[in-house]
Order: C-alpha cells, then sequence, then structure tokens
C-alpha cells in the first residue's frame, strides 16, 4: 500500500494500477525507455499514461500528419507514430544529436522507421522549413518552455482548423501561477498560455495531473479559424 503521508507515492501507486490494466507498455515502449536512461538522457519522456492518451487523442481525432516538437529519446513518438494509418507521417524535431541518434535507434526498433521522420536542428530554424509542406493535424510542443512562445506561432502557421495543439509540462509543480518567477520556463509557459488565450483561432483548456513523473500538466487547444 502506498503511504498515505506521501503524496508522490500515492500518485505512482495509482499510475502503477492503471497502467497495469489499461497501458501495458510492449518491449519496443519498455526498451525504448531503457535505452534513453542507459544513455544519460534526462528522464522527462512522458510517463506510459500519458503517452498512451497522446496516442488516443491522435487516434480520435484522426490525425494522418503529426508534428513533434522535442523528440528526446523517442518515446513519446512511439505512442503518437502508432496512432497513424500506414501512410500517415509524424515529422518530429530534436535539437541534440545523442537525444535523435537514441530516438531513431528506438523508432527502427519499433518499425515506425517508415513513418516517423526525425529532423535535426534548432526547432526554431526547422519549423519555417515546413511552411510548403502538408498541414499538420496534430502539434505536440515537449520542448524547451522559454520557446514556447515561438513554437505555438509556428503551430498555427503549420495547422488548419481543426487541427489540434497539445502542449505539455505547462504546471511546473504549481510555479505556473507565479507572475514574478525568475525562472524562464515558468515565463515561457506563461506567455504561452497567455498567447493561447488572446487567439481569436484557439479554444482551449488545461489539465493538472498528478502520477508517476509528479506534479505538472497539459494545454489542450483547438484550431477553429
Amino acid at each position: 500500500m502506498p503511504d498515505p503521508r506521501d503524496p508522490q507515492d500515492t500518485w505512482t501507486a495509482v499510475d502503477g494500477y492503471f497502467d497495469g490494466l489499461l497501458v501495458r507498455e510492449d518491449e519496443a515502449l519498455v526498451l525504448a525507455a531503457a535505452d534513453s536512461a542507459a544513455a544519460g538522457l534526462p528522464p522527462h519522456q512522458v510517463a506510459p499514461n500519458q503517452g498512451k492518451l497522446l496516442n488516443l487523442l491522435a487516434r480520435i481525432h484522426g490525425a494522418r500528419r503529426i508534428l513533434e516538437i522535442g523528440t528526446l529519446g523517442g518515446y513519446s513518438t512511439i505512442w503518437l507514430g502508432r496512432a497513424l494509418p500506414a501512410d500517415g507521417q509524424l515529422v518530429t524535431l530534436e535539437v541534440d544529436p545523442q537525444c535523435a541518434d537514441v530516438a531513431a535507434a528506438n523508432v527502427a526498433r519499433a518499425g515506425l522507421e517508415h513513418i516517423v521522420d526525425i529532423r535535426r536542428g534548432k526547432a526554431i530554424d526547422l519549423l519555417p522549413q515546413l511552411v510548403d509542406e502538408e498541414p499538420f493535424d496534430l502539434v505536440f510542443i515537449d520542448a524547451d518552455k522559454p520557446s514556447n512562445p515561438d513554437y505555438l506561432h509556428w503551430a498555427l502557421e503549420l495547422t488548419r482548423p481543426g487541427s489540434v495543439i497539445i502542449g505539455d509540462n505547462v504546471v511546473r509543480d504549481g510555479a505556473v501561477t507565479d507572475a514574478t518567477s525568475s525562472d524562464p520556463r515558468v515565463q515561457g509557459v506563461r506567455r504561452f498560455t497567455e498567447l493561447i488565450a488572446e487567439q481569436p483561432r484557439l479554444t482551449a483548456t488545461a489539465l493538472q495531473t498528478v502520477g508517476g513523473k509528479g506534479y505538472d500538466g497539459l494545454i489542450l487547444a483547438l484550431v477553429t479559424g
């Protein structure tokens, strides 16, 4: 039983209960997380239940083209890639060469190399290159938080009415409410949220989450115009 005095212990136990019944990572996902850790990548990938949520959202939406900003070791990439039809495409952007190498191996082991296109470099440099491609049905933003306002700008440029934009890690252990925070990640998330609120082309909500990854949350926005 979890320690009732420790909320994190309870959150982790509840995640474990539901994951065991509803998520059930296969070998490709388990090894993607393990190999990322073995390579020394930061443990910032989404939790299994969050990966399944991304997968379900993409499937419910009928997404055929997905843009992921921030690949890390490719764990969320696999979840998203598996939501696509055989002729779908996932473009994922990663600045760190080691992360991109680990992700490429993980994606290949999952059998998704024909669907996933890992593009290497700074997202802010790569995003303008996507303007002449087909619009994306879903955009998942999970990279450096100070750049979130810029990523939102490009997400709007690269989508169409009906597309979905998801921003991860927006609660920051509750620090998002601190307007005086000196943390550029908090300020990036705050400005990102304010821009979404001000944007007439978007309707959105935010959800707080607790679990094995701690206390955080996400923003889900629909492009309406």
